[in-house]
Parts: structure tokens; C-alpha cells; sequence
């Protein structure tokens, strides 16, 4: 049986002018209301209220009586008649306001308020003290935080959002800024890398789109590896994990990290994350060409159709987000295939299949299971002196033709694909899902694509197949060895004299060659690849999803 929570404070207050019973443990604040009338009310509002101490944004004092005003109860102010405000008797009392986060619906956070108005001064200012006690000691906590506006993002409303709806909520939680707005393609990534006092700030926060939150892992990861000594350019190197934690205040285009780990888009939710310390870990892949280092990538790698789609989309910049809309429904039509070899190793003795009904929620035990698991590996792999390879067993094989090859270390769900194209994928569990989507009609490739907005599953499909891989490669059929293409070229060309000659010319039926990586959001300048997935290399300050399950009613009579 659970002990109960030794109690720090316990005192009358009064809320609107209501009596409440308070009482501050290291866990909990609760405020429950003294009932004024035995009657049992069906229909009253609830009166019992509890707040997570972690939860709790900040507490300011506020005296209750200034020159020239009084506060009511009920939280309006009047004007002091002539002489009721003379001396400061027994009864002048005080107030201090809990500011503390609020959930709403889908996965959205608030600031909300209540003010408690107490008997004494020193009985205010006890429960003032108790309270910040708490916060101080809290060590997951930032207390001090980089941040990187990209001003050009999205909608370029990134610096307004940060200046009218985050930078308010950290000034009041008492976090200090260090804000730099950025003035060219990689600029954070650059200032990471070389510039950064790192050991002054407990996080790095990005205000813009994915895209900007790339930036700011290339120059972090970069960073870590070279401040302890670790070759990031060897595909076979064991990463070091980043100890600074990640923030991402979302003004992008699209915002994909976001709706994976925290469930919504929305600003200040985000910041309300970072005040309050949380920490999401997240697996990130290391991509190289021929052992040389390209990207990382941490949510979407796609060759063929979204690598099309993005290769298209890049000389439409100027329609802003609609441009994805047009070169997406221009690709479909196109309805390029490429030739290729995908190799890749099977992650083996752990939780979960791409294709199961769990989903990577707040507290994910696949993630903590297959997390500890790789971890384990590792250290006997470095004991023994033993490669991932030679002891995760064989690689497997497949050879064909593509519409599409995708890489999901997330589930990569958004507004426009509220499943995303892996739902079951996990955010920190070292793996990721390689979805292989043969050639097939358009008809049945539009299949496919409508199956990311609906609830069916996305891998019922002859033509898709879907695997949970620690490692692959690809390499195009331009790039295999002369024998194979020789003989591709015997059983392919037969009645296709100027196949070799057109392929880059759609007009005369033949397809491209080869496509373009789409690296989460960026191109990649090579196709042949070798892909490696980091367990839980960088941290977010997020908690994963929560289960609505855990949402409180919002009829809350004191949130202001």
C-alpha cells in the first residue's frame, strides 16, 4: 500500500470569494472547495481541482489592496471610497497568482490561472516560497535556452509568433533568452558547429518549420561527435547521443516533428513543453555515400514518387505550400517507376511490427524495451570487438521495380495525413520502416496514397510490402555493376530501340533513370545510399502523445 504524499502546506483560501481547502505536496497542488450547504447538487461544476507540481508555469505575489484601487474577490477591480483604504489594518490581506498549464483538445496546452487570496502576509508569502522551492528543484527544468528564428519559413511569420506568443510564457516562467535570427540557408547549423558557447544554455530551440529543425541536429549531432572525438563521416561509427535537448516552436510549412511528439502544431503548446522540461528522446539516421557522410534524417526518406515531388516542387517556391498540391498530383500522373537493389538488416528480438496496432504514445514501452535492448547490444558488441552486422545476422535482398521507397522513422503524421505513412512506427526504438511499393497501375498506386487519410491499413496491398530494418542500402540500376546492366538491358529492351537515348524525355513514354532522395524536406545529391539508424541520439523537450484518455474537463471555474 502507497504512503501518502507528506503534505508541505495546508492552508483556507479563498478563490472568487469562495472558501477553498489548499493543500502543496512535492507532487500535487490541490484546492478543494468548502461546501457551504450539506445539499448534494448534481449539477454543480466540479470544486476539486489538482494540478501536477511539474505542470505548474510559474507563481507571482500580488498584493491585494494598491493606491487608488481594490481588488474584489471575484477578480474586478473598484475604486476605494474616501477613507476605506486608510492605515493597513489586521485584515488587509494577500494574494499570488499559480500560472499552470491547462489541456485542451487535440493534444493542445493553455496557460491557464488561479488566484488564491490569503488571511496574512506571511501566510501568502509562506505559500509564494513553497511553491518556487518546488520549481527550483525541479532540474529538468531549462533556466536558460538558444534560440534560432528562421524569419524566411513557412509564412514567415516565424519572429511574430516567437514575439507575441512564446517569448511572453518563457519571460514569466523566469527562462532566459539568448536569441539569434538567422540570416542565410544553414546559418544555425554553421553557429552551432563552430560559434556556440554550448555549456551556458541547458537547450537549443528552433522557431520554423522542419526544415529549420534539421539545421539545428546537423550542427548539434556535428558538435557532439567532434567535441568527443567520434568520426562522424564513418558510416560504422557509434554515434555519441547529444546531451542538450531540442525544442521546436513550430512556424513552418510543415511541421511533422511536431504532430509526432507532441500531437499538434500549435505554438504555445510547444513553449509550455519546454517551460515545464520535458524530454522525448528520438532515433536519428546517419546517411552516407560510398563512406561519405551526406545527412542525417530523423522523420521521411523517399525515393521515386515524394522524391519526385519535392525535385518538382522546389522550382515552384514561389506558390508557397500549394506547390506540394501540384507537383504532387503532376507526379501521379507522371507515374515514374525506378529500377533499383534495396539490401537491408532486419531488426531482430524486439517489440512491435510496422504493421500491429500499438501506437508510440507518452511513456512508449517499445521504445524504453527495444531502447534498452540496442543498448545492451552495444556494449557487447564493443566487449567483443563485433560489428552490427555480424551479429544481427544476414542482410536480405529485394530487386525490382519502384513507384516508391520510403524510409519511416516516425509515423510522419500531419494535418494532410493524420496516420501518416507509417502509423505504427516508433519514435525512439532504433529502428525504421522501409515501405517498398512496386510498380502497379495508377489506379492502384492512388489506392495506396488515399489509404494515408483513412483508417484502413496502409500495407494490405499486393503490390506494398514493409519492414522494420536497423540498416539499408540502395543502389539505382545505373549504378549496379556492367553485368547486371548488360543484362537488364537484353531482357528490358526488347522493342525499345531508344530507350537509353530518351529517358530523360517523358513525352515519348520512357521513364527517368533515376529519382531524387527526399530527405526530410531536403534533396539529396546521390541515390545510392547506406542508411544507419542511431538509437535515441537527440532529445526533445516534448513527452511523446498522450492518450485522450488523460485529458481533464475543461470546465474549470478558475482558469482565467
Amino acid at each position: 500500500m502507497e504512503r501518502p504524499a507528506r503534505l508541505l502546506l495546508l492552508s483556507e483560501l479563498r478563490v472568487r470569494n469562495a472558501a477553498y481547502d489548499v493543500s502543496l505536496c512535492r507532487s500535487l497542488l490541490t484546492w478543494k472547495r468548502r461546501a457551504s450547504s450539506p445539499v448534494y447538487h448534481p449539477f454543480r461544476p466540479s470544486v476539486s481541482h489538482a494540478v501536477s507540481v511539474a505542470e505548474i508555469i510559474s507563481v507571482r505575489e500580488e498584493e491585494e489592496e494598491k493606491s487608488g484601487g481594490r481588488r474584489r474577490d471575484d477578480g474586478s477591480w473598484r475604486k476605494i471610497q474616501e477613507g476605506e483604504g486608510e492605515g493597513e489594518g489586521p485584515d488587509c490581506r494577500q494574494a499570488f497568482t499559480v500560472s499552470y498549464v491547462e489541456r485542451g483538445r487535440q493534444h493542445r496546452w493553455r496557460c491557464a490561472q488561479v488566484t488564491f487570496t490569503c488571511p496574512t502576509e506571511a501566510s501568502c508569502q509562506r505559500w509564494v516560497a513553497g511553491i518556487r522551492e518546488l520549481l527550483a528543484a525541479n532540474a529538468s527544468r531549462p533556466r536558460r535556452l538558444l534560440v534560432y528564428i528562421n524569419p524566411y519559413g513557412g509564412k514567415k511569420q516565424g519572429k511574430r509568433i516567437y514575439e507575441q506568443k512564446v517569448a511572453p510564457l518563457f519571460a514569466r516562467a523566469g527562462v532566459s533568452t539568448h536569441v539569434i535570427v538567422t540570416e542565410y540557408a544553414n546559418h544555425a547549423r554553421d553557429h552551432l558547429r563552430t560559434e556556440a558557447e554550448l555549456k551556458q544554455f541547458d537547450g537549443v530551440v528552433c522557431v520554423g518549420g522542419d526544415g529549420m529543425f534539421s539545421e539545428i541536429i546537423h550542427g548539434l549531432i556535428w558538435r557532439t561527435q567532434v567535441d568527443g572525438s567520434v568520426d562522424p563521416g564513418c558510416p560504422d561509427e557509434t554515434l555519441s547521443p547529444c546531451s542538450l535537448r531540442v525544442g521546436i516552436i513550430p512556424a513552418g510549412s510543415t511541421d511533422c516533428i511536431c504532430f509526432a511528439t507532441v500531437g499538434t502544431n500549435d505554438p504555445v503548446t510547444s513553449a509550455l513543453h519546454i517551460i515545464v522540461g520535458d524530454s522525448q528522446a528520438m532515433d536519428v539516421c546517419s546517411i552516407h555515400h560510398n563512406n561519405t557522410f551526406l545527412r542525417y534524417s530523423v522523420s521521411l526518406l523517399g525515393y521515386g514518387f515524394y522524391g519526385d515531388v519535392l525535385t518538382d516542387s522546389e522550382r515552384k517556391r514561389w506558390m508557397g505550400p500549394a506547390r506540394y498540391d501540384l507537383s504532387g498530383l503532376k507526379m501521379f500522373l507522371t507515374h515514374h517507376y525506378y529500377e533499383g537493389t534495396v539490401s537491408y538488416l532486419p531488426a531482430r528480438g524486439i517489440l512491435g511490427t510496422p504493421r500491429d496496432g500499438a501506437r508510440c504514445r507518452s511513456g512508449c514501452v517499445v521504445c524504453q524495451h527495444n531502447g534498452q535492448l540496442l543498448s545492451e547490444k552495444a556494449e557487447r558488441y564493443e566487449t567483443e570487438k563485433q560489428s552490427d552486422d555480424e551479429s544481427d545476422g544476414e542482410w536480405r535482398t529485394i530487386r525490382g521495380k519502384f513507384l516508391a521507397i520510403n524510409a519511416a522513422s516516425m509515423s510522419c503524421a500531419c494535418p494532410r495525413s493524420p496516420k501518416g505513412l507509417s502509423p505504427a512506427a516508433h519514435l525512439a526504438d532504433g529502428t525504421t520502416d522501409l515501405i517498398l511499393v512496386r510498380k502497379c497501375s495508377r489506379f492502384n498506386f492512388l489506392r495506396h496514397l488515399l489509404r494515408h487519410t483513412s483508417k484502413d491499413d496502409q500495407f494490405d496491398l499486393t503490390f506494398v510490402e514493409v519492414h522494420r530494418v536497423r540498416r539499408f542500402r540502395f543502389t539505382p540500376r545505373h549504378c549496379q555493376s556492367d553485368s547486371d546492366l548488360e543484362l537488364d538491358l537484353r531482357e528490358n529492351n526488347k522493342g525499345q530501340i531508344f530507350s537509353q537515348i530518351c529517358t530523360d524525355h517523358p513525352a515519348c513514354g520512357c521513364a527517368p533513370a533515376y529519382s531524387s532522395w527526399n530527405c526530410d524536406g531536403e534533396i539529396l545529391t546521390h541515390t545510392a545510399i547506406d542508411v544507419r539508424v542511431h538509437c535515441q541520439l537527440i532529445k526533445l523537450f516534448a513527452r511523446g502523445i498522450e492518450e485522450p484518455t488523460v485529458f481533464e474537463d475543461l470546465s474549470n471555474p478558475c482558469a482565467i
